[in-house]
């Protein structure tokens, strides 16, 4: 194995890759706009929640429930009258409709117990989940403190004291920001090294490769290097400029440290391309084939959901998977800011996996060859 071979051959990737467009623009999105999206897109807190509220009472109480509805977890709400409620929800313009009985603060004040009538628009799934208890717990607050002339503190026999660590806002932008970081690094590894050789195929030119003074080894190693420092380049700076710079995600621990990680993990999943690409046998049969390994691999990874709620035996079959241990690693180093005492045995199964699927794919693609 020549390193000459292996550095010009690496030289024709990248300019092969400079030459198509549509992978270039599916690298800018996957590590600005996409990962933004992720951020800022679905966020798990309510934000800004439409409601309408029909005050048929009109007095002190009501008032108090009216202005307790404010921003960021509600727009101000919009008084309307009872017909206008049915065909404002029916047009999706509220998802919340609150109704407030006539003579509600007199049934209070009498000791009754008035019924108050909450319309919730249930296709918006990420709201109406979470805003039927904010509004119940508001108003309750908000008549409760009305009839005592205070708001009542009750005495609970334990404190409990939360402590929330490496995100104590609770801030969902910043786990979605960073995951589809790790989701991104995965997949652009695989698809540009799979897409790399399919091109050599579709196009003939590995036959000229061959009757080369070159070696399948040079070729693969090639592909491999050359594919594997995009993505390191574009990941590196999507952490800089967008993580930190737009969206302002503190990162705790070592950037060298996770890229040297991120170095190991695409050695693993660059091969892992290559193998894919030797399978099928065009582009649209490498998009498939690639449907039926990506998704298991991202939503099995522990990146979604933590790895201890899944069955023991997905865990363990997992383990094999290169990407479990770079998103633990990964975790662990921009979240938490471990060190390599921490995380050495990830370091250690990413490149025991590497290793093993750099051997299998390489001699697929000398059986390829033949």
């Amino acid at each position: 194995m020549r390193i000459g071979n292996i550095l010009q051959l690496g030289v024709k990737e990248l300019r092969g890759l400079i030459r198509d467009p549509m992978l270039l623009v599916l690298i800018v999105y996957s590590f600005t706009l996409a990962i933004y999206t992720a951020a800022n897109a679905m966020p798990d807190t309510l934000n800004r929640a439409a409601i309408a509220i029909v005050d048929e009472d009109r007095s002190p109480v009501s008032s108090r429930i009216i202005t307790a509805f404010y921003p960021p977890y509600f727009v101000v709400p919009r008084l309307i009258d009872q017909p206008e409620m049915d065909s404002r929800m029916d047009a999706g313009l509220e998802t919340f409709a609150l109704n407030i009985p006539p003579n509600f603060q007199r049934d209070l004040l009498a000791g009754k117990a008035p019924t108050v009538q909450l319309n919730i628009d249930a296709t918006r799934m990420s709201q109406a989940f979470s805003g039927g208890g904010y509004i119940q717990a508001i108003v309750s607050s908000e008549i409760e403190e009305f009839l005592n002339r205070h708001r009542a503190h009750p005495e609970l026999p334990v404190d409990l004291t939360l402590r929330s660590r490496f995100n104590p806002n609770l801030n969902k932008g910043w786990f979605g920001a960073i995951t589809n970081v790790i989701s991104s690094i995965t997949m652009l590894s695989i698809v540009l090294t799979g897409a790399a050789l399919i091109r050599e195929r579709e196009h003939g030119t590995i036959e000229h490769l061959l009757v080369m003074p070159v070696t399948p080894l040079e070729i693969m190693v090639s592909k491999i290097w050359s594919m594997a420092l995009v993505v390191l380049i574009a990941s590196g700076a999507s952490l800089v400029f967008v993580v930190q710079g737009i969206l302002s995600v503190p990162i705790e621990g070592s950037l060298a440290l996770f890229m040297l990680g991120t170095a190991l993990h695409l050695f693993a999943t660059t091969s892992l391309g290559i193998f894919l690409a030797t399978v099928a046998g065009s582009m649209p049969q490498f998009g498939l084939l690639l449907m039926l390994v990506l998704l298991p691999l991202q939503v099995l990874s522990g990146g979604m959901t933590p790895r201890e709620s899944m069955p023991e035996v997905i865990q363990t079959i997992m383990l094999a998977a290169p990407n479990t241990h770079f998103v633990m690693l990964a975790q662990s180093i921009l979240f938490r800011g471990a060190g390599l005492e921490v995380v050495w045995p990830q370091f250690l199964a990413l490149m025991v996996i590497g290793t093993a699927l750099f051997l299998f794919s390489l001699r697929r693609f000398r059986k390829s060859l033949k």
